[in-house]
């Protein structure tokens, strides 16, 4: 054996096995950097599932059941999206309106969605992924053991700009997705919500959409046969003035639509959560109680 022949030989043996102590720690740093990326686990006492996979990351949804619940079941269901003026939040701002209703007899869903904290990406993905989440709960009702025709988007400032965009905005449904299964909900319920992105309603929307704020603006979309809606508003307001709400409902009235607009006397924004008032948590809980009954969504003797 000459002397070159070894050296090449020692050299492919000593390669070797530095890629085998290294693939360990390889696969170690990938998964960190999966986890990083992902960065995510489930709200307590909830199921989960992703509903989309996107460039950035994959989205879950956090579901609460009834206890009762059981496959074959066709409930109605309510999926919440959180606020945060789109760059922060987190699905669990709705984890008790979620157990509530679980505990009335409805599916209720936490949504994640994409923000420009985590995602680095802009409003128009929210509507988006707002879109995809109600289409998968419907295009998986029956795996749910929801009924697909009674589908409720809810949601919380940003939150609440996109459940409005999900029953108003045209567009915005991901290419790859089934069309004949509608992004449409059947209803909405929106605490302090965005419903006007241009200069003549929340003054940030022209300055973080520029010229496209129109697209994703629910009151520029109003039109008949509309889902019913609630709203709850502070008259404090001033990160979305109530007067927003206020042209928002007169014309889903105008046009046929009930909207039914829930006014708080010298209440600030998410005036309504938990953390900072129960008394205005358990206002606002009991009109969505009577809205939801009124709908038949919820059985008036639980």
């Amino acid at each position: 054996m000459n002397s070159n022949f070894q050296k090449t030989l020692a050299l492919s043996l000593f390669v070797g096995l530095c890629c085998m102590l290294s693939a360990p720690s390889l696969v170690v740093a990938q998964k960190k950097r999966a986890a990083k990326n992902n960065n995510w686990k489930p709200l307590k006492d909830a199921e989960f599932k992703t509903y989309k996979s996107t460039k950035q990351a994959k989205l879950h949804l956090n579901i609460f059941k009834p206890k009762d619940w059981k496959p074959g079941d066709s409930r109605p269901a309510i999926v919440f999206f959180f606020g945060g003026g789109w760059t922060g939040g987190n699905p669990s701002q709705f984890a008790s309106h979620c157990q509530h209703l679980a505990s009335k007899g409805m599916v209720a869903f936490a949504a994640e969605y994409r923000i420009k904290s985590k995602h680095k990406t802009t409003p128009f993905e929210c509507v988006a992924d707002g879109k995809s989440a109600v289409r998968f709960i419907r295009q998986h009702a029956d795996e749910l053991g929801i009924d697909p025709n009674r589908i409720v988007a809810g949601g919380g400032s940003a939150g609440g700009h996109v459940a409005a965009c999900t029953g108003t905005v045209i567009g915005f449904d991901e290419p790859a997705e089934n069309k004949q299964i509608s992004s449409v909900p059947n209803a909405m319920a929106l605490f302090n919500p965005v419903v006007d992105t241009t200069e003549t309603g929340w003054k940030g929307g022209p300055r973080q959409l520029g010229e496209r704020c129109k697209e994703i603006s629910p009151i520029h979309f109003i039109r008949k046969d509309l889902p019913p809606t609630i709203i709850f508003h502070g008259t404090a307001d001033t990160t979305v003035l109530i007067e927003n709400v206020e042209r928002f409902t007169e014309q889903m009235k105008q046009k046929g639509n009930r909207c039914e607009l829930n006014s708080y006397k010298d209440q600030a924004h998410g005036f309504f959560n938990l953390s900072k008032s129960k008394e205005n948590y358990d206002s606002t809980i009991k009109k969505l109680d009577q809205f939801l009954t009124s709908l038949g969504y919820l059985n008036p003797k639980k």
